[in-house]
């Protein structure tokens, strides 16, 4: 039988204490232990007031998901008019080669880069992701995917104008990465890249696609440019679309030497092809569109 907890105080005790003392000392309230805090999507906070925090907005610089591929840095940026309610586009961008994951000395590098810095200057607010990753292959296709579900899953994104813009290495991820989800995305594009996806699931999906590749190109060279294309109308051929509804959700611009000249580029046309990011109407060809 267990004694009572009163008598059980007594009796450890070397002196009289009061019933009082006896009482608080064996509160719960006194061994009570601190939960640990629980993280909190931006747009979740709660200023002490007991009214919503204002949201952090504008460009959060290198952050790390923990994804089921492995370790994801990347950074983003919300624009002034978020409120974490109202949901509003997002494009989920992928530099080239030179801007990708090579350790700590090249965090954020992928911020300073005219690929993720256009859309924010866009009369249109959107939300901008990009991560930094470290291959170009089925595992960068994965995380782009991962890194996608994060944003719909915690921010106040419109899940049916969700857009992709892959340059060169990152176009390889993520022209995988709209084939393997194509649910996801509205519209993607693909500039200075090769194409390393599927074909037929874009097309069933009626992702919209703008493909861009300097005439010049000296490392891919426009055939690749040219085979996506050809690729992808076919299998929407295929599917019993006439040619001016293809036209509606799949482009392709191979600019030559003078239309690069026009933009003060003469040389390395594959580096010159980041000029597509100043391209507004391009730009706002992707954003037009939302899922079919």
């Amino acid at each position: 039988m267990k004694m009572p907890r009163f008598a059980l105080c007594l009796a450890l005790g070397t002196v009289l204490v009061s019933l009082s003392a006896c009482a608080q000392a064996a509160s719960p309230a006194s061994q009570a232990t601190v939960a640990p805090q629980a993280t909190v999507a931006p747009q979740a906070t709660v200023a002490p007031s007991g009214q919503p925090a204002p949201v952090q907005t504008g460009l959060i610089r290198e952050q790390i998901l923990e994804g089921e591929t492995g370790t994801i840095p990347y950074s983003y940026y919300l624009p002034e008019g978020y409120d974490g309610e109202s949901p509003l586009p997002m494009v989920v961008v992928m530099p080239g080669y030179d801007r990708m994951w090579f350790g700590e000395e090249s965090s954020g590098s992928n911020l300073d880069w005219s690929g993720f810095l256009c859309w924010t200057e866009l009369p249109q607010e959107s939300i901008v992701v990009s991560a930094q990753l470290t291959d170009w292959g089925e595992t960068s296709a994965q995380q782009a995917i991962e890194l996608t579900e994060h944003f719909l899953g915690n921010f106040a994104v419109d899940a049916d104008r969700v857009y992709a813009a892959g340059y060169s290495a990152g176009g390889e991820t993520l022209s995988q990465a709209v084939a393997l989800r194509p649910d996801l995305y509205a519209a993607y594009l693909h500039a200075a890249s090769q194409w390393d996806g599927a074909f037929a699931p874009v097309a069933e999906s009626g992702v919209a696609v703008y493909i861009f590749m300097a005439e010049g190109d000296e490392y891919y060279g426009p055939e690749r440019a040219r085979a996506a294309y050809d690729g992808l109308r076919s299998t929407y051929l295929d599917a019993g679309w006439t040619q001016e509804e293809i036209d509606a959700v799949l482009q392709i611009q191979t600019p030559d030497a003078e239309w690069f000249a026009q933009r003060g580029v003469t040389g390395n046309y594959h580096g010159g092809g980041n000029v597509v990011f100043d391209e507004t109407a391009i730009l706002e060809w992707i954003l037009s569109h939302s899922k079919r």
